[in-house]
């Protein structure tokens, strides 16, 4: 470990001398479509970026490279040319929050001596930038020096992870940058404020690649990157997790010729479209899959595992002790009774170590046949370490039972190696016709787009943790939109019917824990977050008592054709409507604070009437399971107001 932070340090100490030489004043430039973003790139000493926004600059020069054992690219820079290009286009975005996205931007394509080029991209949401080789066989990244020299003192909302290990973590909100300590970490996007601008940093694209941090060195903003493991071994919780031992002294031994992660800006003064930037995205390889894949199916799951497996209601036995074939039977009953499309077994169907030794509790097989009967997919939960002994092995198998998808778990790494476990996986599991569900795992990069069975991540601090800690709050809730949902989809496993308020929660676990806010709150997740695979993480018991709020659980879709952000403030409140078809979704949230939201239909076709069912926080806002439910006929020149209380949230379901 000592070489390796020798050598780290002797990287960054060249390229940071390289960089202190000032640049030549004639940079390279390139500007967003609507002209409110400007790259510039600076080719003298060494490489560095500037971003300005609306002609106020926002990120100082910045140096950038990439350090190979012999050369560092980037030092001395001898450009050859440069070569511009516009592109405006429609992207599909199939199973999302939108069916399509406008694709513009401008590109600077650097080529210099050396065998490396440096693409520059502006669009009207952001700018990136991404380094691309053609050199011979193969070669060690040693280090990558990515700064991010923004002006001034933002405020800063750090995703602190100082451990290469976990993406399920709470928001830290710092007055000013100055005051982050050098030993902190973020992962990305991570989130700058100069009110009211926002300055994302985030990245797409990382392919055989580590994942980046940013943390502070010698008072500035760099990247950072979990080495390659040289020696691992299992261990960690449960004895299944591949935990790192020791470290190569470089961050990536990958192709000679090849494009780099996309380093990514994103810059507004509009909070609204925070929560519908798709840059991470648009960015990301194209589908690899090709048309016609009928059998990815985003949709909405019964799980049993949040809740223990409690459903006192059923007639039979429940709970963890009694997860058996009647049991999964019976999930799959509610789910059928209630138009939702799948089904979720977690942990405890099989053996952890060999996915073939089922469970002898539990027939599998039986269980996907009833399934199958009643028009409900089965997804199987999986650690990833014993996936990776054989892939195609366990696809073919559970896809001969006739299963739909697996719940990847506890990869809990994003060094390069791990990341190529993410593309195999997924890989192997479109050969199979199998959608995943990753968990344990790093923030997504826009893999989704590349293998669209990819149906969800985990990567947030969600419901799990309503049984431990106070960290899944509404403060927390708020802030997910306009920063992880930018890397995006994310499964919170949102739908708990046992609600409190500030007061009144407390952690439950084993048991049936509650949540932090109001139900309505609750309801607004599945319209506000990006989710193609979601779950009911409740019991059945408890929907089954509220057959209105089945009734919306069970028409709220997945994916969508269209996205209105209507309102927006970080970390406070945020409402949003989506379009399917001819139906419309409202979901809107709070913080702690209560607030009066304005809601305008606009944004419905004119000259049809169409009716609204509307679910609003209760009058006692003592009692956070409250809720009013009341139907309106609405047009397009109706307006209202959603009373939210602390905590709280509203749903609206528009339809013909």
């Amino acid at each position: 470990m000592k070489k390796i932070v020798i050598l780290y340090m002797l990287t960054l100490a060249v390229v940071g001398t390289l960089s202190a030489l000032t640049p030549k004043p004639t940079p390279l430039t390139v500007t967003s479509p609507d002209g409110r973003l400007t790259l510039r790139l600076h080719t003298g000493d060494t490489l560095a970026y500037t971003v300005a926004f609306k002609d106020r600059e926002i990120v100082h020069a910045s140096p950038i490279a990439l350090a190979l054992p012999d050369r560092v690219l980037g030092a001395k820079p001898q450009v050859i040319k440069a070569t511009p290009r516009k592109h405006k286009g429609r992207l599909a975005l199939p199973y999302s929050s939108t069916e399509t996205l406008d694709d513009r931007y401008n590109e600077l394509e650097v080529t210099f001596e050396g065998n490396y080029v440096l693409i520059l991209r502006a669009y009207n949401e952001g700018v990136a930038y991404r380094f691309s080789t053609t050199l011979p066989a193969t070669i060690q990244i040693v280090n990558e020096r990515a700064s991010f020299n923004l002006t001034g003192d933002p405020a800063a909302i750090f995703p602190e992870s100082d451990v290469w290990t976990s993406w399920e973590v709470p928001y830290v909100p710092y007055t000013a940058l100055s005051t982050i300590a050098e030993s902190k970490k973020a992962l990305t996007p991570v989130l700058f404020s100069y009110d009211p601008v926002r300055v994302v940093i985030a990245e797409a694209d990382v392919t055989d690649y580590p994942g980046m941090y940013v943390g502070k060195y010698n008072g500035k903003l760099q990247g950072t990157w979990a080495p390659v493991p040289s020696r691992t071994e299992l261990g960690s919780w449960g004895n299944f997790v591949s935990v790192v031992k020791e470290r190569a002294p470089y961050i990536a031994d990958t192709r000679g010729t090849r494009s780099f992660p996309w380093r990514i800006i994103i810059a507004t003064d509009d909070d609204r479209t925070l929560v519908a930037n798709k840059l991470v995205y648009k960015l990301a390889r194209p589908s690899v899959l090709g048309n016609g894949q009928d059998w990815i199916k985003p949709g909405k799951a019964a799980w049993e595992w949040w809740h223990d497996a409690i459903v006192r209601d059923a007639g039979i036995p429940t709970g963890m002790d009694h997860r058996n074939t009647a049991l999964y039977k019976h999930y799959i009953d509610f789910a059928a009774a209630n138009h939702l499309e799948y089904l979720m077994i977690d942990a405890g169907w099989s053996n952890i170590f060999d996915l073939g030794k089922v469970n002898p509790k539990v027939d599998v097989q039986e269980v996907i046949r009833y399934g199958k009967s009643k028009n409900v997919g089965v997804f199987l939960w999986c650690v990833a370490t014993t996936l990776m002994n054989d892939p195609d092995k366990y696809m073919a198998l559970v896809a001969g039972w006739g299963a739909v998808g697996f719940k990847v778990d506890f990869i809990d790494r994003d060094d390069q190696l791990a990341m190529r476990w993410f593309e195999t996986i997924a890989a192997a599991a479109a050969r199979h016709k199998l959608m995943i569900n990753f968990h344990g795992c790093s923030k997504p990069t826009g893999l989704e787009r590349t293998y669209p069975n990819i149906v969800n991540y985990e990567a947030v601090r969600g419901a799990e943790c309503s049984k431990w800690d106070l960290t899944a709050s509404p403060e927390h809730h708020v802030l997910i939109p306009f920063i992880r949902m930018l890397a995006g989809p994310l499964d919170y496993t949102p739908g708990g019917m046992r609600n409190e308020t500030q007061a009144t929660f407390k952690p439950i676990d084993p048991g049936l824990p509650s949540t932090q806010g109001t139900r309505c709150h609750e309801l607004a997740m599945y319209v506000l977050y990006d989710q193609p695979f979601a779950m009911l993480c409740d019991s059945p018991e408890e929907y089954r008592k509220y057959p209105d709020i089945m009734k919306y659980l069970s028409a709220v879709p997945t994916a969508f054709d269209e996205t209105r952000v209507l309102s927006a403030t970080l970390g406070e409140y945020v409402t949003v409507a989506k379009r399917k078809g001819n139906r419309w979704f409202v979901g809107a949230m709070t913080d702690w604070d209560g607030r009066t939201l304005p809601l305008d239909f606009s944004f419905l076709p004119s000259g049809k009437t169409y009716q609204a069912e509307v679910y609003t926080d209760g009058a006692d806002h003592q009692d956070a399971t409250q809720y009013t439910y009341k139907t309106l006929e609405v047009t397009n020149r109706s307006k209202t107001e959603l009373v939210l209380a602390p905590g709280g949230g509203a749903v609206v379901y528009i339809h013909e």
